[in-house]
């Protein structure tokens, strides 16, 4: 018998594309870069692999000996890469991983596609080695463009249609370390894309403000870094 449940969360996964913008990726990986400076290395699961844009980008670092590409989404042409393993799996589940079996959990907005945020954030702090390093992301909805859409029409601007249902779980900076911090996770660092759009409008606080409008108020994304305590 099919799960209808299952076949909900597939469709909305494939519903979402599996594609983030590029300012996201590129803040995401500059974070990444600096949690693991020199370079970035180990064994890395992307969680929430999408269409696999972070995967592709992780293949080409020399350092890094496996990625663990994780999705419900069906997988794409990144599943051939060499040392590339998909699993296609639900997200909101645990992952068929063994415990401390990874060095770097990557979740570029996902967390908020899933139900249970603190479910999603033991099973991170779970399969990650000891002193290992998570990266995520997801919108920040304390973003004037948000505040405004949630004070006008109650909804956040990243959680209104067409993003509903696929973005189902709104999380402020104050609710990721509080969720963090629960599941042992230490060493926690917010910090945010640098990049946003103006309410209502295509045009960027940063493009009219050269660039000078930044962080919390002007950011759609929202990037945490930790360390499995």
């Amino acid at each position: 018998m099919t799960d209808p449940l299952r076949l909900d969360r597939t469709a909305r996964a494939v519903r979402t594309g599996g594609v983030s913008s590029g300012p996201i990726h590129d803040a995401a990986w500059r974070a990444l870069e600096q949690a693991l400076a020199p370079a970035i290395h180990g064994r890395v699961l992307d969680f929430g692999s999408g269409t696999g844009t972070l995967t592709r980008r992780l293949a080409a670092e020399p350092g890094v000996t496996e990625i663990i590409a994780c999705d419900l989404a069906p997988a794409g042409d990144a599943a051939a890469l060499p040392r590339v393993r998909w699993i296609t799996t639900d997200l909101n589940e645990p992952l068929p991983l063994a415990a401390g079996s990874v060095d770097v959990v990557a979740a570029i907005e996902v967390i908020e596609h899933l139900e249970n945020p603190r479910a999603v954030a033991r099973e991170w702090r779970r399969v990650l080695a000891p002193d290992g390093v998570l990266l995520m992301s997801t919108p920040n909805i304390e973003a004037w463009r948000s505040v405004l859409s949630f004070t006008v029409r109650g909804e956040h601007a990243a959680f209104r249609a067409p993003s509903y249902p696929s973005h189902i779980t709104a999380l402020s900076a104050a609710d990721i370390r509080h969720v963090l911090e629960e599941s042992g996770f230490a060493d926690i660092r917010v910090t945010y894309t640098g990049h946003g759009l103006l309410p209502g409008a295509r045009t960027s606080w940063q493009s009219l403000s050269l660039g000078r409008l930044r962080g919390r108020r002007y950011s759609d994304n929202v990037i945490a870094i930790a360390r499995a305590g």
